[in-house]
Parts: structure tokens; C-alpha cells; sequence
């Protein structure tokens, strides 16, 4: 579909703003945890209270699915996604003044449940933001994520460098933040009831509704039991996140103690994961523009599962980090389709779809540590690869979207770099 001049600077605007709220959770999420070591300082805990302040949040974001789908319902997804950024600065400023530890994990549980609305949020405005301009954009949305989290790190290293204080790095962070949220605010679609409207209430051509706005409206006629395809985009999810959680927490044990890595070799397993899912996440709009969401999915979950499987067969140092750069190439298109199709049916299914994920993102790694326990961590690895084939049988009965056309330009889409 051929843009004029003002739908091109539209799209350009929204997708950049859009973009600013995936950046500002990446940004927010690194610059507390990297601050983690001056809390359990400060406050004097052990290792079992800092992994329960970590659990804190994740419980909040998983337990979030019925107030977010509410607060959908009755805002709207820009008004949502401002309110719950806004509200994450205000966590780091009360982090910077919690008197104990009680207050520090009620502090994180919202935290967490701030995350829940941002993540479902910002999604269904990606959502919607492909369905209206008939681009796709969402993949590398989800790779601005980790910009916010490389920024959140300089600028923890550089506020270090200067002084030690708990209250001016987190200020700091708080007050860019806001700022950040506040400059994307316009450029946020809003949601018209009758559909017929896009951001800068020109009618559409067609005067149709945008699918999700058409899935919104369905939403807002209340919640009812979730339908048999959101709960495969569910599990879907599930197996994705338990997949890309558990890799990032076992990988370098996994180097170090089954395939003998080095020391300084055993950290490449988080990098190489980590640097192919953002490469992938940068390319793979072109991906689904040209075979489709539902075909991305079962190919690169499939490669995730069988490319990991080989490495576990294999071993060596080289074929385990070819493997685990086929589970960040596999899995990495997988959180953003997912989410575009779970837009499509609406808030509920995309809140319940973000919820299902957190949780597995938070139990992945924990049941895979039950396995390697049981077992050994070899199996424990086994149950990874398993994890992304489930992805992939998933995407099977999943109803995806028709490919839309590509995004205008790459550099629109990646103001850095799920």
C-alpha cells in the first residue's frame, strides 16, 4: 500500500513514540535491578530476601491480568500506557526512600503491576499501529526494550562514577523518565469508539474500524472465559518466555559446568543469545512482511528446539553457542507475533496472553532448575529445546494475521536497536 507524504509522518511519529514506551520499560526494569546491590546493602538482607524482592515484582506483573484487563476496558491503551510509565518513575523514587524491607517488596509488587499495564499497553498500541498504517513494526518495537536497558546501565556506571547515592541516580532516572513519556504522549494513537477515526481524527478511507479497535470494542462488552485460540496463544507464549528466561539464567552455568567453558567463555552464552535475538528482532518485520507471522513463528521456534537439541547432543563450546544462537534467532519474532495476534482479539485476551507470559518468564527458569536438580542440568537444558517445539506445535492452532506491507524505512523503526 503506497503512503502519501502526511500518513508516512504520521506513522513515523507514532511508531517512534510507541517505541519511546517499550525503551522507557527496558530503562526502568535495568535501573533498579542494577541498583540491587546498594538496596541489599542499605538494608541489610540476605540472599533469600533479595531473590524474594526479584520474585516480588514478577508475582505483581503475573497476578496483574484482571486489573489490567479492567483498567483497558475503561482507559484505553495510550491513556494506560502514560498513567502506568508515569507510575514506574514513582517506584524509583520510592525505592530511594524505603524505610525497610516490607515496604521495599509492597514497593516492587507495584512495580510489577505497573509493568503489567505498560506491557499490555504499549502492545496493543503496537498493535493497533500495524493494523491502521498495514505495517509491520512490532518486532523491532520489542528490540527497543533492550536500548532502555543498555542506557539504564551507562548511565547506573556513570551516576557511580560521580557518587554513590541511592536517591540521585534513581531521581535522575525518574525525572528522564517522565520526560521521555511525556515528549511520546502525542504521538500515542488514541481509540475511537466508532472506529472510523485514525490518530489525528481523519476519517480512514474506508471508514472501517482497525481490526483491534474492532477487538477492543468486543472487550469492552465485559469480561467472559477466554476462547480455545487465546488460550494456544497463551501457551504459546508460556513455552516462548520459559524458553528465553530459562536461557538467559542456565546458559553460562550450563558452559561452565557441563561443557567446561572457561571462565571467560561462559558468559558468551547469555551475549550470543542476547545479540541474535536483537538482530533478529531489528529484521524480522522484513521476515513476517514476506512469509507471514504464523509461518516466523513455527520456523523459528522449530529451529530454537532442534538447534539447542543438536548442541546438547553434540557438545563443545562451539556447537553449544551455535545452539543457543538458534534459540535467540528462533525465538525472538515469537513475543511480538504473538502479541499481534492476542491484540486482535482483544484487551482480555491480550491481558490474559501478557500474563501467561510473565508467568512464564518467572517459573521457566525456576522449574528448569527442579529438572537439572532431579536429573542433571543436561535435561534440564532438554526441557528448554521441548519448550520451543511446544512453541512451535502452538502456532499451529493459532489464527494469525495476513501479512501486512513492510515498514517504510528500517531507521523509522529503530530508535536503538523484546
Amino acid at each position: 500500500m503506497h503512503m502519501t507524504s502526511p500518513a508516512r509522518d504520521e506513522f513515523r511519529r507514532s511508531q517512534l513514540a510507541i517505541g519511546a514506551l517499550f525503551f522507557a520499560l527496558g530503562f526502568q526494569y535495568a535501573t533498579w535491578v542494577s541498583r540491587v546491590p546498594a538496596l541489599k546493602a542499605r538494608l541489610d538482607l540476605g540472599e533469600a530476601q533479595i531473590g524474594l524482592l526479584l520474585m516480588t515484582c514478577g508475582i505483581g506483573a503475573a497476578v496483574s491480568f484482571p486489573l489490567v484487563a479492567v483498567l483497558m476496558r475503561r482507559f484505553g491503551s495510550r491513556l494506560l500506557s502514560v498513567l502506568s510509565a508515569l507510575a514506574l518513575g514513582v517506584v524509583l523514587l520510592a525505592l530511594s526512600v524505603v524505610p525497610n524491607y516490607p515496604v521495599t517488596l509492597l514497593v516492587l509488587f507495584c512495580d510489577g503491576v505497573a509493568v503489567g499495564c505498560l506491557n499490555v499497553a504499549m502492545n496493543a498500541q503496537g498493535a493497533a499501529l500495524e493494523a491502521r498504517f498495514e505495517r509491520t513494526t512490532m518486532s523491532r518495537l520489542h528490540a527497543t526494550f533492550s536500548a532502555g536497558s543498555l542506557l539504564a546501565a551507562l548511565l547506573a556506571s556513570g551516576v557511580n562514577a560521580v557518587t554513590g547515592s541511592l536517591a540521585v541516580h534513581l531521581g535522575l532516572a525518574a525525572a528522564l523518565l517522565a520526560v521521555l513519556v511525556l515528549a511520546a504522549r502525542p504521538g500515542l494513537l488514541a481509540e475511537h469508539p466508532d472506529g472510523a477515526e485514525g490518530q489525528d481524527g481523519a476519517a480512514r478511507p474506508d471508514g472501517a474500524a482497525d481490526p483491534a479497535e474492532q477487538a477492543g470494542r468486543k472487550s469492552r462488552r465485559g469480561f467472559a472465559l477466554p476462547a480455545a485460540a487465546t488460550l494456544w496463544m497463551g501457551l504459546a507464549m508460556v513455552f516462548g518466555t520459559v524458553t528465553e528466561g530459562a536461557m538467559n539464567d542456565w546458559s553460562a552455568l550450563y558452559l561452565k559446568d557441563v561443557v567446561d567453558a572457561g571462565a571467560g567463555l561462559a558468559p558468551l552464552g547469555i551475549a550470543v543469545v542476547s545479540v541474535m535475538m536483537v538482530c533478529a528482532r531489528i529484521f524480522a518485520d522484513g521476515w513476517r512482511t514476506r512469509f507471514g507471522d504464523g509461518r516466523i513463528v513455527r520456523t523459528g521456534s522449530l529451529l530454537a528446539g532442534l538447534g539447542l537439541a543438536l548442541a546438547l547432543l553434540t557438545g563443545g563450546v562451539v556447537p553449544t553457542l551455535l545452539g543457543f544462537a538458534c534459540v535467540g534467532l528462533g525465538v525472538a519474532a515469537v513475543t511480538p507475533c504473538v502479541y499481534v495476534a492476542a491484540a486482535r482479539q482483544g484487551s482480555d485476551a491480550l491481558s490474559l496472553v501478557a500474563a501467561m507470559g510473565t508467568t512464564g518468564l518467572l517459573a521457566g527458569p525456576a522449574v528448569i532448575g527442579f529438572i537439572a536438580g532431579a536429573t542433571s542440568l543436561v535435561w534440564g537444558m532438554a526441557a528448554v529445546a521441548a519448550s520451543a517445539a511446544v512453541v512451535s506445535l502452538c502456532a499451529t492452532r493459532i489464527s494469525w494475521p495476513r501479512p501486512a506491507a513492510p515498514a517504510l524505512e528500517p531507521r523509522l523503526a529503530a530508535p536503538e536497536a523484546g
